[in-house]
């Protein structure tokens, strides 16, 4: 089905566009700088910019911006080029993950900026999304720029890895970042000094990519999977949290099956949308105590 796409004031609004549900984009846990409005939309700062996403009368509108600006930045960003039916039809072939895939119909992988997600899910380990949301919104408006204000809230930018090399790890930890405020001053110094090009990760394999990321104090296998999915394109990667594990020994493994045991299965399994099997199986899982044990 063609797109129509409208350009309004300050408005795009998208007709017959399938597989996009906000709810579902925003709360499957990918993402930490969008947030819900008293009308059901959601508003959100990426690539220093400020958006309204809210689906009305089945038709998707994008407000503050402009049909430039959203085909430059908003139609990547959302990946709005990609056949997410296609995907759910070879996902649904499986009887397990139908019910997963019907449920979550609205997913879609954002394409987020890689320095932002590494520092992103750094924070995010052993952590609640409460907690992610308000240190990473913390380090904004501390350390990033200006970037203007929509509906009466100021917005900032992510700060650079620059800005935050030149902090003390005690700065970072005024933040709300606790044990983890080392592990970003420490990836700050690696990113700014050069001494890594996380934005050529994305060309490497998977597997060289994460053990690239794993050089990074603070980065684990869930949190390289993470980067690599959210930010490197890279769709093979299945991340593991509580409800991954859960999900996967509930339905597809025996119960505490080793982690490595997991990855091996799913990227057996779901091959090159492993990362989209995964988003539709956390979304599932968590939204609905799947495997949850008291």
């Amino acid at each position: 089905m063609t797109l129509k796409i409208i350009e309004e004031r300050d408005k795009v609004i998208i007709e017959n566009l399938e597989d996009f549900e906000p709810e579902h984009i925003f709360e499957c846990g990918q993402c930490f700088r969008w947030n819900k409005e008293e009308d059901g939309s959601y508003t959100g700062v990426a690539n220093g910019k400020i958006i309204n996403v809210k689906k009305e009368d089945g038709k998707i509108v994008f407000s503050n911006t402009n049909l430039s600006e959203f085909n430059d930045v908003w139609f990547e960003y959302f990946d709005l080029g990609r056949d997410y039916s296609e995907i759910k039809r070879e996902l649904s072939k499986d009887t397990i993950l139908k019910k997963a895939v019907e449920y979550g119909y609205g997913i879609r992988i954002l394409k987020q900026d890689v320095w932002e997600i590494l520092i992103s899910f750094i924070i995010s380990a052993n952590n609640r999304i409460p907690m992610i949301k308000r240190a990473i919104e913390n380090l904004s408006q501390k350390y990033g720029e200006f970037i203007g204000e929509y509906n009466g809230k100021k917005y900032y930018s992510f700060p650079k890895a620059d800005t935050l090399s030149k902090l003390t790890i005690d700065d970072i930890r005024d933040c709300k970042t606790g044990f983890r405020a080392k592990y970003i001053f420490n990836a700050a110094v690696i990113v700014s000094n050069k001494q890594m090009d996380i934005y050529r990760l994305k060309n490497l394999s998977t597997e060289e990519a994460k053990k690239e990321l794993m050089l990074f104090a603070g980065v684990g296998p869930k949190v390289a999977d993470c980067i690599m999915l959210f930010s490197m394109e890279k769709y093979d990667a299945f991340p593991i949290d509580v409800w991954v594990k859960r999900v996967m020994e509930y339905f597809y493994l025996k119960k505490d099956t080793k982690l490595k045991d997991i990855q091996r299965y799913a990227q057996n399994k779901f091959g090159e949308y492993a990362g989209f099997a995964q988003q539709y199986l956390f979304y599932y899982a968590r939204e609905n105590g799947i495997g949850a044990r008291d």
